[in-house]
């Protein structure tokens, strides 16, 4: 096997590989890359049997061949040649991969690609097509809310479905049991599109790859896997086996009073008192009156303090406790200046709107303070 590739076109695709390559695991072969050299180029692949990701890159062959080398040490040695620079490999036998740029001169440590596991690609519905830009904000909307107690496995990810009275919406639901957020976006043709959790580190792939560009996203999903295809990337994915809770149950639908602020405000006032609370889950105690709202923060160890915003309100006195992180969380992600609350009392969850996505419900649990 021989090749020669440019560094910022071979980085770009390492670059894409990290987050799949398992760091720390009890088979070598999986802290590698497998690399197949053929008359179009360079496929490069990585995978930690859960998951695994392909992207077909540029390169001129002079041999046919593949091999699987450190993954990790490749990108570090890449990472640090100077940009634009060409790369020049050559496969000397099964164990030796050399690597040569100006007066760089490596021998990289192989394993067969023999050994190497490929996931069976044997998903091949029509797919439905995406802006990569609509997928990433489905993600993004509600990464927050991913539970990370491995107890409840079924909730360390995303749900993706189809509502089921309008077929042409995706949703994404995500929820830790302490927060929830529910976001979906119009899709103009959605074939047969199974129900799915999509895993974390999945997820945290996917935002890596999708980028800012947007491009056509082809996604195919069946009951234990997903597929996703852009450019010349392949992702495949083992989807997490469980249930995920009806969440329709969780999100109020009953009347409630409506308390408007500034968004930049109100997060701002709770990060400044989060930095009182010693057991970091910053819980703060919310009133809400007279077109305000005071938050409220005691702690043992810190002392404590009072922060009062401006608000559109005008009921009734409500006083709430809340983890001042999970508030902020959803102020994050709002695209409006305007936050907008509906309350009900001190024990019931509270209900987050963003005028700009009226397509996004945020929902979060309210916490006893003394």
């Amino acid at each position: 096997m021989e090749f020669h590739v440019e560094r910022d076109v071979l980085l770009h695709s390492l670059t894409h590989i990290q987050g799949v390559v398992e760091k720390k695991n009890t088979l070598p072969i999986l802290s590698n890359v497998l690399i197949q050299a053929t008359e179009e180029g360079l496929l490069v692949t990585a995978t930690d049997m859960d998951m695994i990701i392909s992207e077909k890159i540029n390169a001129k062959v002079k041999v046919n061949g593949s091999t699987t080398t450190g993954a990790q040490a490749l990108y570090d040695i890449v990472r640090k040649l100077p940009s634009t620079s060409q790369l020049n490999f050559a496969l000397k036998d099964e164990t030796k991969l050399k690597l040569i740029s100006g007066m760089s001169d490596y021998e990289l440590t192989c394993l067969s690609p023999n050994e190497f596991p490929i996931l069976e690609d044997n998903i091949e519905e029509e797919p439905t097509v995406i802006g990569s830009k609509e997928f990433l904000k489905l993600l993004n909307k509600t990464k927050f809310a991913i539970s990370n107690d491995e107890t409840r496995h079924y909730l360390n990810g995303i749900y993706l479905g189809c509502d089921q009275n309008d077929k042409s919406k995706l949703i994404a639901v995500a929820t830790d049991g302490h927060r929830l957020c529910k976001t979906l976006i119009e899709v103009q043709d959605i074939k047969n599109f199974h129900s799915i959790i999509l895993p974390k580190k999945t997820i945290f792939e996917l935002l890596t790859i999708l980028g800012d560009e947007n491009k056509n996203l082809k996604i195919i999903s069946t009951k234990s896997k997903i597929k996703f295809i852009i450019d010349n990337i392949i992702l495949i994915s083992k989807v997490i086996d469980g249930k995920f809770p009806d969440y329709e149950k969780v999100i109020p639908t009953d009347e409630r009073d409506e308390i408007k602020a500034d968004v930049i405000k109100f997060s701002n006032a709770l990060d400044r008192l989060r930095a009182l609370s010693s057991d970091r889950k910053g819980v703060v105690k919310i009133k809400f009156e007279n077109n305000n709202i005071t938050f409220n923060i005691k702690d043992i160890t810190h002392g404590g303090g009072i922060e009062k915003i401006e608000a559109n309100y005008t009921g009734k006195g409500l006083e709430i406790g809340f983890n001042s992180n999970y508030l902020i969380d959803v102020a994050g992600v709002l695209e409006s200046k305007e936050i907008i609350l509906k309350a009900k009392d001190s024990s019931s969850p509270i209900l987050i709107r963003d005028s700009r996505d009226k397509s996004s419900t945020y929902v979060v649990m309210p916490m006893r303070v003394v």
